[in-house]
Order: C-alpha cells, then sequence, then structure tokens
C-alpha cells in the first residue's frame, strides 16, 4: 500500500458508472491523471473530458490544456475532497453499458435439481410444513377469508362509497372494488379504491388484469382493516388560501 505524502491531495473521482475516494499529486500531469483514471472510470484517456467541482465555486473549472503532456495539476485550485468529473465523451454506441444486464448470460439451476436440495428455502419450508406445505393451508385460508368478509359488512365497506385509508391524515377516495385478487401474493380479499390524489400504485390492474377503471396512480388494493368508510370528502388544497 503506497503511502500518502504531504503533496497528496484526497478527491472524490465520480463518472457515470463509478464513484471512489482517491489520491492525486499535484505534480502529476493531466496526461498522467488520465491514465491512472482509466481502469477507474473504464474510459480512454483521449476520451475522458475532466472538470474539477469546488463546494464553493459558481462553475466547474476545466481541467484542460493544449498540452497535457506538460500541463501539472498544480495549475489548478486542487483542495481536499474536491470532485473530479470524468465524461465519456465517446458515441453512446461505442461505450460500455455496465447497467443493462438484459443481455447478460444467467445460471439458473434446473428445477429437478433444485426440488433435490436439502438446504434450500423450499426443503425448509417442507420441514416445517409452512406455506402450501402447511396441511392445515386451504382450512386456514378459508377462515382468514371468511373473517375478511365478515369485516367487510361489519365496516359497511361497498362499492362507490367514500372512504380513508390509512387513519387520520391517510388518502381519500372512493372503493371501487371489494373481493379476491388472485394475482396479488398471500392472496385473500382486497378493497380496490381510486384516491383522490396520484399516491396509488396503478390503474385498477394487477398483473395485466382489470378491477375498476381508474387514472394511472390513482388505484390501489389494500386489506379491508386499513379502510375507513365515511363522509370523507375530497380535499381541497387551496380552500384555506381562499379564506386569508
Amino acid at each position: 500500500m503506497a503511502l500518502q505524502t504531504t503533496a497528496d491531495v484526497t478527491v472524490l473521482i465520480n463518472s457515470e458508472n463509478s464513484s471512489s475516494e482517491r489520491r492525486v499529486t499535484p505534480a502529476w500531469t493531466i496526461s498522467q491523471l488520465k491514465s491512472k483514471l482509466l481502469p477507474i472510470t473504464g474510459i480512454p484517456p483521449s476520451s475522458q473530458e475532466l472538470t474539477l467541482r469546488l463546494p464553493h465555486a459558481p462553475q466547474p473549472i476545466a481541467i484542460a490544456s493544449n498540452d497535457e503532456d506538460t500541463t501539472q495539476l498544480s495549475n489548478f485550485p486542487l483542495q481536499p475532497y474536491a470532485e473530479i468529473h470524468v465524461v465519456d465523451t465517446r458515441p453512446a454506441s461505442a461505450r460500455l453499458n455496465l447497467t443493462d444486464t438484459s443481455e447478460v448470460e444467467k445460471w439458473e439451476m434446473p428445477e429437478e435439481q433444485y426440488q433435490k436440495r436439502a438446504d434450500s428455502v423450499l426443503a425448509w419450508k417442507q420441514r416445517n410444513q409452512l406455506g402450501r406445505f402447511d396441511p392445515e393451508k386451504d382450512r386456514k385460508d378459508a377462515q382468514d377469508l371468511e373473517h375478511r368478509w365478515n369485516e367487510v359488512n361489519s365496516k359497511c365497506i361497498e362499492v362507490g362509497k367514500r372512504c380513508r385509508v390509512g387513519g387520520e391524515g391517510g388518502r381519500r377516495g372512493t372503493v371501487r372494488f371489494v373481493g379476491v385478487v388472485p394475482e396479488i401474493p398471500n392472496g385473500g380479499l382486497w378493497v380496490g379504491f381510486e384516491s383522490d390524489e396520484p399516491t396509488g400504485k396503478n390503474d385498477g390492474s394487477v398483473a395485466g388484469k382489470s378491477y375498476f377503471s381508474c387514472k394511472p396512480k390513482h388505484g390501489s388494493f389494500v386489506r379491508p382493516e386499513r379502510v375507513e368508510v365515511g363522509d370523507f370528502p375530497e380535499v381541497d388544497d387551496l380552500e384555506d388560501l381562499e379564506e386569508m
């Protein structure tokens, strides 16, 4: 491990695909710095565009010169933990795409081999009779469904009624669906509601199946225990301003 000299300055090196702390020596030339940045950023020196960003400087300072082989970094106002930003000037088609993994070949264990393993999550569930391996699963699911339907009826949750989700200060909207939604993990009974504000997760659809229709990000599915029906008018954010 190299020792830090008094001339070294610790800076932040940032690029599109990397970020790290490094020590640079002001006596280095711009060309030397670019060569050392190649294994850090993956950008060839000839395609690097460097800027120095200081905490209180209004604009980034270009680290460039007509003669980068002799121009030293001491000509620029380096200071501890300043940022050296590295831009790749190559066309997008010529750059390495380090974030898109769609074309990366992935190894998957064959299902038959996975089922034979004794140290898998599947084997653990089987040993402990959890989830679909619980011999009482069907009975428990039926009891849970009956309990939730009783809760829906006792709370008078019906399609078309105004509701509030999440208690005092929670989201307001209208009940649009009550029933079973198999596409949601763990199944059971769900209440679909259309929120007044775009605070939902969908448009009333789950996994491509539509249960009700509303604007995007206005639809949600929640458990009955989170729903309270009543006189919950739509909140007018401008009401207080009109009284000033």
